[in-house]
């Protein structure tokens, strides 16, 4: 199903309405595999992104669905987002199988997808519009500054590129829930304190949930002869650390989770630095 979706547009060179990148835009057969096969931070993070972007027909359906009547805003949610987060988790796997093909990507996608449905309901989303479009401009703000660190971070140039691809496109995305954000925001007026704590919310989510469950599976499937330690998803948060600090764009990411405050000025001048140096040290603590 997932293969189905993905027909991209063309560009004409000109510097008008971009394409999107298509799979054809990768250079599958230059993986240098010798550069990432024994780079296991690199293999589990990718993996692990691989299960949860491909899984996105799911959040898609019940976003349509919590957000029925609202054309446009569904409109890009089956057209647009829908796509390129399928044609992320298509690329990703692709590039798995291509770089650890010893990793039984569909037994392990398996694992991941039983436990993983259990977080993807409809009635777990936000109570009002307004609130699950801030949920989803704290997802595309870990996103798209995940995929630039791992671009940054990554000695294989063809994952660079598709790391690349992928953090422009969910930049994109971003820009797009905070733009639905302030749609519903005219209607519903959600206080600050409530868009806060909608912003804590989900952070606590992406972690307690999606990576580690993502992590699990990918473990479990890479090392399936040794028991799962109860530490263990922290001690590679901990690993991942060093990578984090050199290579992740803090305060971008801060600026893009404290818009939808839509903070004055001069508090935004102050608590960006301070945000930015919170999260420096806390990050994969």
């Amino acid at each position: 199903m997932a293969e189905a979706i993905l027909n991209g547009e063309h560009e004409d060179g000109r510097g008008r309405r971009p394409r999107r990148w298509t799979l054809a835009d990768i250079a599958w057969d230059e993986i240098d595999c010798a550069a990432i096969v024994d780079d296991e931070q690199i293999f589990f993070l990718v993996a692990a992104a691989s299960f949860i972007e491909i899984t996105s027909d799911t959040y898609t359906r019940n976003l349509i669905e919590f957000c029925a009547g609202d054309d446009e805003v569904v409109d890009w949610l089956e057209h647009g987002w829908q796509h390129e987060e399928v044609q992320h988790g298509v690329a990703l796997r692709r590039y798995v199988e291509t770089a650890w093909p010893s990793f039984d990507w569909e037994s392990a996608y398996r694992s991941f997808h039983s436990e993983y449905m259990q977080f993807c309901q409809v009635e777990l989303l936000a109570p009002t519009r307004a609130l699950e479009m801030v949920a989803r401009c704290v997802v595309e703000t870990g996103t798209s500054s995940f995929y630039r660190m791992l671009a940054d971070a990554s000695p294989e140039p063809v994952l660079r590129r598709l790391a690349g691809f992928i953090s422009v496109d969910e930049v994109n995305h971003y820009k797009n829930f905070y733009r639905f954000f302030r749609f519903y925001a005219e209607r519903e007026h959600p206080s600050r304190v409530d868009v806060m704590r909608q912003l804590v919310h989900r952070l606590r989510l992406i972690d307690a949930e999606d990576a580690a469950v993502a992590f699990k599976a990918v473990r479990l499937a890479s090392r399936p002869d040794e028991p799962l330690g109860e530490d263990e998803y922290n001690a590679f948060r901990r690993g991942v650390r060093p990578m984090a600090r050199r290579h992740y764009r803090f305060e971008q990411a801060v600026k893009m989770l404290l818009r939808p405050l839509r903070l004055p000025g001069i508090a935004t001048r102050v608590v960006v630095p301070l945000g930015s140096a919170i999260a420096r040290h806390g990050l994969f603590a």
